[in-house]
């Protein structure tokens, strides 16, 4: 079972810990979530110059006053979605786990390095997350360097989603399956056409201009 997540988190430095805003997982069989942390430091969220433009948009939360952040509890999405850190890490390792007594649970991120490391955090510790949850990690970011970074594959995605973890997650989803669409493509064309797209020698940052057509910026986070 294939799950795609992205997560949205608050990064202040070494001497900090990594906080989690929020979480969005999609599975292979359809079933999502989408979770936000009721326990993150809503102040230094606001401080953080790029959380605060591009994240906070997207969390149901108010402002009473200039420089004053609080849960909107009015807020639908509140209601839904906001969630101790404990109960989020019960959610996702259930939502994890919900497969097949044969099948494997495959996690997939794109650029997942800082994702794996912040849901690691969520279950305590790295050995807490291995006691419950799958033990290595796929990245959408691998598996199209393995491919030698075909250009024009990887889908777009606009202001209005991105940086938003539920609609990443789906956009890893979406860029996971149109590479596994163009490898069996270019499979295909073997026996005689053209090639189904440009493959970029260069590698991935001979296009890192644009980072925001091919997929999330996950470099500021």
């Amino acid at each position: 079972m294939k799950i795609w997540y992205d997560t949205e988190f608050l990064e202040r430095g070494p001497e900090l810990p990594i906080s989690l805003i929020s979480i969005g997982m999609v599975r292979e069989d359809g079933a999502e979530l989408y979770l936000i942390n009721a326990e993150m430091p809503l102040s230094s969220v606001m401080r953080h110059p790029f959380v605060s433009t591009n994240v906070v948009p997207f969390l149901p939360v108010k402002f009473p006053n200039p420089g004053i952040i609080e849960w909107d509890e009015d807020n639908p999405e509140y209601r839904h979605c906001v969630r101790s850190r404990d109960e989020i890490a019960r959610q996702v390792r259930e939502f994890c786990n919900e497969r097949a007594a044969d099948e494997e649970t495959e996690l997939w991120a794109y650029y997942g390095a800082w994702d794996h490391v912040v849901l690691s955090q969520t279950f305590g510790g790295m050995t807490d997350y291995l006691a419950v949850m799958p033990p290595a990690p796929f990245d959408v970011v691998q598996l199209w360097a393995e491919l030698g970074y075909p250009l024009g594959v990887l889908p777009g995605q606009t202001a209005e989603t991105q940086h938003h973890a539920f609609h990443d997650a789906v956009w890893a989803r979406d860029a996971y399956l149109a590479l596994k669409k163009w490898e069996q493509d270019r499979a295909n064309d073997h026996e005689g056409g053209p090639e189904p797209a440009e493959v970029d020698a260069g590698g991935r940052h001979a296009e890192r201009g644009e980072a925001h057509e091919d997929g999330p910026d996950k470099d500021q986070e």
